[in-house]
């Protein structure tokens, strides 16, 4: 059921009233924002229903919001240099099978996920629909965790791709000078330059932020076919029954199908986070209509883009045990080097996934920065105030995007006394990410099982809409289980995935300050809300 584009209906009462409460849970007050920055009619009317004010610039469309996940989530790009851990459990047609399952598994998961935004648009995203959706005894404290793990789960990805983009680098470096040691603070440093020439552009040129997604993708869909195509050319082929019947278990594990659920991880961090575009919410035109539809495009763009360069690699990738002992760290560049035999051509084809990586980057600062910003002005953070303040002029939450820089500088300093704490953070982003979208469709599938009333939207999974929420959580649970795995059967202190330690810790981190802080000062959303007449189901 979807509502029309119709006047507000508020009267200047209740608006006063909005603010009012607005005003005292910290918030500014409106009008911060220029008349042409405030949306359509129907973002106003969501704002207002889910007791928001508007002050960030709604600046993105449909074109630039596609941009923004389809280059974020870097499907095609993450597999080039996650491969090593996929060929190692799985092989070949353990890369290819499980993309087909992870793809398809997510499509529901963020489908699901799509509907709730067009149900509640807001910038809070899982922490929000999780504190409207949960039963009420639980909504409290089940949404202030909900915010941390989302919170968390943002921070640790930027790390992640600026890692990725980082070591890529030190990787060519290995391939044109074979005596350059492989210094683990090199790599430090250039995470530190990578996240810090992605805060230009979330400072400087937040305005243009939108443009640049949209030039962003191009380049991203158009990078791809630049490196395929010298491997169709050029490339000796693997047999079509090698590629899609051989598969890998090199990690020792009982069997070949759980050597493939292990090497999922690659398939996984090339297809979670599509809901960096819902942490948007409040910078997109339209959003409630708007969002899901680019959201549910970029899973389709990258669902594409990432099986072509699956089956092209799988094709020409040729020995696996090869090309895995590579000097340089990461199999993708010796495959380039094999196939075209020049330093130069596999130079400029690497490059361009430092390129695009380093563009991931940006909106994963954006992304990372709006998600502590809204939990931060419900007061879920230590410092509240601080992560919630708004720029006058700027219209970014500023605070939040310097503190997301820090964050990284920090975080990336572990990998200086250890690589394995430093996978762990990284493997933590899946784990967090994974559990947020497991408590926010949960909820929503317990008010459909118990016949609860939900909101209006305008984007809608219809009568197919409990269906999909349980195959989506029958598809997150397992995989959820399969993250903590670590790469071998037999492990050591460096081999262990260590991010169970990480997750249980900062879990009970959360826990114990929402007792002693959180529960006294922190805003459950749906206390904010104010929707008009009744849910419709």
């Amino acid at each position: 059921m979807a509502p029309q584009d119709t006047h507000l209906g508020e009267s200047k009462a209740e608006c006063h009233e909005q603010d009012d409460v607005a005003q005292e849970a910290g918030y500014p007050a409106k009008g911060l924002v220029a008349p042409k920055y405030m949306g359509t009619v129907a973002d106003q009317r969501d704002m207002s229903a889910l007791g928001r004010v508007q002050v960030l610039r709604r600046n993105f469309r449909f074109i630039s919001i596609l941009g923004f996940g389809c280059t974020l989530i870097s499907t095609w790009e993450v597999i080039l240099t996650l491969l090593s851990s996929a060929l190692t459990d799985g092989g070949t047609a353990g890369l290819i099978w499980g993309f087909l399952i992870v793809t398809a598994g997510f499509a529901l998961v963020f489908a699901s996920i799509a509907e709730m935004a067009s149900m509640a648009p807001t910038s809070g995203g899982q922490y929000h629909w999780v504190s409207e959706f949960a039963p009420r005894r639980g909504q409290k404290f089940l949404s202030y965790i909900t915010g941390w793990l989302s919170a968390t789960g943002w921070q640790c990805a930027i790390v992640s791709i600026a890692f990725l983009a980082g070591t890529i680098i030190q990787g060519l470096v290995v391939l044109n000078d074979p005596t350059y040691e492989f210094q683990r603070w090199h790599g430090t440093l250039l995470v530190v330059a990578i996240t810090t020439f992605s805060i230009l552009f979330n400072t400087f040129l937040a305005k243009n932020l939108p443009m640049v997604e949209g030039l962003i993708l191009i380049i991203h869909v158009v990078g791809l076919f630049a490196i395929i195509i010298p491997l169709w050319v050029l490339a000796p082929r693997n047999s079509a029954k090698a590629v899609f019947t051989e598969f890998n278990n090199a990690g020792g594990w009982n069997s070949d199908g759980t050597a493939t659920l292990v090497g999922l991880s690659t398939t996984i961090t090339a297809m979670i986070g599509y809901d960096c575009s819902v942490h948007m919410s409040e910078e997109i035109k339209d959003a409630a209509e708007t969002l899901p539809k680019a959201m549910m495009s970029a899973v389709a763009v990258n669902g594409v883009l990432g099986f072509i360069m699956i089956v092209t690699l799988c094709f020409t990738l040729g020995d696996v045990d090869s090309i895995l002992r590579t000097p340089t760290g990461f199999p993708f560049i010796q495959i380039f080097y094999n196939t075209t035999n020049s330093y130069a051509a596999t130079n400029t084809m690497t490059a361009i996934l430092v390129i695009t990586l380093t563009a991931s980057t940006i909106t994963e600062v954006a992304t990372a920065s709006r998600q502590l910003w809204s939990f931060a002005r419900d007061q879920g953070l230590p410092f509240s105030s601080f992560f919630a303040y708004v720029t006058p002029g700027w219209n970014i939450p500023l605070n939040s995007v310097m503190v997301s820089l820090a964050a990284t500088i920090l975080l990336s300093l572990i990998n200086i006394g250890s690589q394995v704490a430093l996978s762990a953070i990284v493997s933590l982003t899946i784990t967090s990410l994974i559990s947020s979208y497991i408590l926010s469709i949960g909820c929503v599938l317990l008010k459909r099982i118990r016949g609860e009333g939900l909101p209006p939207r305008r984007w809608t999974l219809g009568r197919f809409g409990m269906a999909v929420n349980i195959a989506a959580l029958a598809f997150l649970i397992p995989i959820f289980v399969f993250s903590f795995f670590p790469l071998t059967k037999t492990v050591d202190t460096k081999t262990m995935n260590w991010s169970v330690v990480m997750y249980l810790g900062m879990l009970a981190f959360a826990s114990v300050y929402y007792v002693l802080w959180g529960r006294h000062n922190f805003i459950a959303p749906v206390a904010l809300v104010k929707r008009e007449g009744r849910y419709c189901t």
